[in-house]
């Protein structure tokens, strides 16, 4: 297996929204975002799927190594070796990929949020960098749609938030800024028994109705000129969004005992519709 099938088969296996609309790029961008995704993936299994903090802890602190090798041309990983072609030609700086790692690691320091302010930071880490190193791989001509890639990443993550409460809540971690519990009057010990309430679903329309500000506020900022190249992160846009509508449809509290996922085939059409027709 070559370093771009590993991240393939890596990228495939997830069923993530994001796989379906890299099937559009051109095969260098492709494989270079594919990459991308593949890095985040191992160091974010690196936290959920270690038992141990000590263990996971040290995984990290290898891949802040193998980051390093990567940018003197020596990396070992598949991951790291399907990046090396892509780092200096689409010009993908190093710290953006060690402050995903820095947000992996809060996972392991803490488990809440104080406040929205708090979990924005966390947010920057593990989402807002991911977009921007995204949108040097699609290709931009104004630097205005880094800051544009940088809120749509943030947009995502915070539909993830939303998707994922229970599954989150199962791993004893609760994304959901504490201020934000207490003001509607969701006891955490709820969110992790599980309990859907009426107080919960007004709370999780809250973290909704946040979320979409954040795509409105990205994609208000993405400039004309850079638009057609960035499709793909256009393209991921409209399954999300597609995705909060959904919960929105279905009963926000409802999050907390399923996760809500679109159809391969709705995720692929919406992909291609907004490819076409932008």
């Amino acid at each position: 297996m070559t370093p771009d099938q590993y991240c393939e088969d890596k990228a495939a296996k997830s069923g993530s929204s994001f796989y379906y609309s890299f099937r559009f790029l051109s095969e260098d961008r492709r494989r270079a975002i594919t990459a991308l995704y593949a890095f985040c993936r191992e160091v974010d299994d690196v936290v959920d799927e270690t038992r141990e903090e000590q263990v996971a802890r040290m995984t990290l602190n290898w891949w802040r190594g193998e980051l390093a090798a990567l940018y003197t041309g020596a990396p070992t990983h598949p991951v790291t070796r399907a990046l090396q072609p892509h780092v200096q030609a689409m010009d993908l700086p190093q710290g953006l990929f060690g402050e995903i790692i820095d947000g992996m690691e809060m996972d392991l320091d803490q488990a809440r949020y104080a406040t929205f302010a708090d979990l924005q930071r966390y947010c920057h880490r593990v989402a807002g960098v991911v977009g921007q190193l995204s949108a040097r791989i699609f290709g931009h001509t104004d630097p205005r749609t880094l800051d544009y890639a940088h809120d749509l990443g943030i947009a995502f993550q915070l539909t993830n938030i939303v998707r994922d409460v229970g599954e989150d809540a199962r791993r004893g971690r609760i994304y959901l800024p504490v201020d934000e519990l207490q003001r509607f009057e969701v006891p955490a010990a709820d969110v992790l028994a599980y309990r859907e309430s009426e107080a919960f679903g007004r709370l999780m329309t809250f973290q909704i109705e946040r979320a979409e500000q954040w795509y409105v506020q990205a994609l208000a900022q993405l400039p004309a000129a850079d638009r057609k190249s960035q499709r793909v992160g256009l393209a991921m846009a409209a399954i999300y969004r597609a995705t909060l509508d959904e919960i929105r449809r279905d009963g926000p509290a409802r999050v907390l005992n399923q996760h809500l996922s679109l159809t391969p085939l709705r995720k692929l059409w919406l992909a291609w519709k907004t490819w076409t027709f932008g």
